[in-house]
């Protein structure tokens, strides 16, 4: 039976870029991996064409010299098996290594490295514009007191070379044309065995605990922002190195005010005859004090003001944002007698001498050229 064309097994076109054929293979490769299909034969198999196919394709020398003879470039004595070089090294495990990761890796099988702890934390905008520190307590693993970190309950003894691995951490087993590479199921991946195990962590050297950290939230911060504290997530087994500790901050929203980078919006109703007559209004701003505007005569809704260096620190930096003010006029609901007989004497006497509307009398001219013109 012939092989199937290494681009048609990706699903992409020859002059696809490298980018295009990774994403194309961990897609499918994440869809046939064996360990989602356990004892599906074809998933398998799919499996290995396509580790087969990218194997070459993602290599550029092996690219070209399918492009240039197909198959036949690396079958029977050709230039995959000759001098040029072309031979598929290594395996299934270490292309999906490559692609999905497996762990840190040591000089000796896989480094068995603290794991990363991800919190969250929730402050409200003026928190955020100020900076504050607060604690954090989150579930982790530290290093067991019992047999500080070793994982044997001899704490003279230290851990062995595994048997199965040779240290490795990874064991390989020959599955028809390929060489599939896993991790070592005896020591888990770390290369070293310990005889007597200590019986509080079981041999891990960590246990489960709760600690409480103090994390510095930096003026200026935004939603959704990652700090990161190095070495403060869980210990890594027998005195490995430790994982970092990711905490994502959450900025409540504020009642008065709205945030865009480091500019702060501030939505201010004013009344119609405050629109009109023009005047000042005092508004507050986030830092705590007070800040008046001049609002002219003739104000109208979506006007804005600018008020320089009231907005949020910008981070690495000394620049500040600015503030706005964001006018909307409001038109009276609830009119007493005497305020709507003077509403209509200023509505008649709008009518006789003009009230100053420009945009009024301007769109009601060409709505009457409008109808005019189709007349």
């Amino acid at each position: 039976m012939a092989k199937q064309d290494y681009y048609a097994t990706l699903g992409v076109e020859r002059g696809a870029s490298a980018d295009e054929m990774k994403k194309a293979y961990r897609r499918l490769a994440m869809q046939y991996h064996p360990d989602r299909n356990p004892g599906d034969a074809k998933a398998e198999a799919k499996f290995k064409e396509l580790n087969e196919a990218y194997d070459v394709l993602k290599d550029d020398q092996k690219r070209s010299a399918y492009d240039r003879y197909g198959h036949a470039a690396f079958e029977n004595g050709g230039m995959g098996n000759g001098g040029g070089g072309f031979g598929f090294e290594g395996g299934l495990g270490d292309i999906f290594e490559q692609m999905f990761g497996g762990g840190r890796r040591g000089g000796g099988g896989q480094q068995q490295t603290g794991a990363d702890i991800k919190t969250q934390v929730e402050i409200d905008m003026v928190e955020a514009f100020t900076g504050v520190k607060t604690n954090v307590r989150v579930p982790t693993r530290m290093t067991c007191d019992a047999c500080s970190g070793s994982g044997s309950a001899d704490k003279n003894a230290s851990a062995e070379t595994c048997g199965t691995c040779g240290g490795a951490g990874r064991v390989r087993a020959q599955q028809g044309f390929f060489l599939v590479e896993r991790t070592c199921p005896t020591c888990g991946g770390s290369g070293r065995m310990v005889r007597n195990p200590c019986r509080v962590c079981a041999g891990v050297g960590t246990v489960p605990r709760e600690k409480t950290l103090s994390v510095q939230i930096p003026a200026g911060v935004e939603d959704g922002t990652r700090i990161r504290l190095s070495g403060e997530g869980e210990a890594g087994g027998r005195g490995a190195a430790p994982g970092d500790l990711y905490v994502h901050i959450t900025v409540r929203p504020h009642a008065i005010f709205q945030r865009d980078g480091a500019n702060i919006f501030c939505r201010v109703p004013l009344r119609m005859t405050q629109a009109a007559l023009g005047g000042e209004v005092e508004v507050p701003a986030i830092d705590g004090t007070a800040a008046k505007v001049k609002i002219p005569p003739g104000t109208q809704t979506g006007d804005q003001f600018r008020l320089r260096g009231k907005g949020f620190s910008v981070l690495r930096s000394t620049q500040r944002g600015d503030m706005y003010i964001q006018v909307a006029v409001e038109t009276p609901q609830k009119l007493t007698r005497r305020q709507r007989e003077l509403l209509e004497e200023f509505e008649a006497e709008s009518k006789s001498y003009g009230a100053g509307s420009p945009e009024h009398e301007g769109f009601f001219a060409k709505v009457k050229d409008f109808f005019e013109g189709r007349g």
